[in-house]
């Protein structure tokens, strides 16, 4: 006999964070937030000091699996050129979904406005660090500037996530040429 081992208050919390700030936007209520994961406010207060902290750490549980969806396996022998690819195909087949919403962490920040909130300090970090990967690849290939390729990958990435997030585009034959485009520019083996 196999017992089902029950999601946590916290869990759940995380949970409806996690889905209703990506579907809805980070303006939604702690009402439906509670509603959604089954708690009373009571329990949402005694687990996270306010939504906004909610916010934050389901933003932080939720950047590994953003990672591991997007970056290869560190030393997978694959050139840097191609490692870099490999994340802008992860976003075409991503974007290609019918529930993308686009990037998260970028939607947080947009919607935020507000560097200092705990939530956007998230984000803020997680988007770092998508740069960093960036820019460690761009060195390793022999880019003519490995900062700047980083922040024109980021720059595409970003815009490229934002317009299939809302429909505007398809990513598919848009992003990899365009791409390839900045990679030869920068001289990437």
């Amino acid at each position: 006999m196999t017992t089902e081992v029950k999601p946590s208050t916290r869990e759940r919390l995380l949970e409806a964070a996690a889905t209703l700030t990506y579907r809805d936007g980070v303006g939604i209520g702690v009402e439906a937030l509670c509603k959604a994961a089954g708690v009373s406010k009571r329990s949402l207060y005694q687990l996270f000091e306010s939504k906004d902290e909610l916010l934050a750490v389901s933003l932080e549980e939720r950047s590994s699996a953003f990672v591991a969806g997007l970056l290869p396996a560190a030393g997978d022998g694959r050139s840097p050129r191609e490692r870099i690819l490999h994340v802008f195909e992860r976003l075409e087949l991503q974007a290609g979904m019918p529930e993308f919403h686009g990037c998260r962490y970028l939607a947080v920040q947009i919607e935020l406005k507000d560097q200092a909130h705990p939530a956007s300090q998230v984000a803020h970090k997680i988007k770092a660090n998508l740069t960093a990967f960036f820019r460690a690849e761009a060195d390793q290939g022999g880019a003519s500037d490995p900062d700047l390729l980083a922040r024109q990958l980021i720059l595409v990435f970003d815009g490229a996530s934002a317009r299939a997030g809302i429909g505007a585009d398809s990513l598919t034959g848009l992003v990899a040429p365009t791409v390839v485009t900045l990679l030869d520019a920068a001289g990437m083996r």
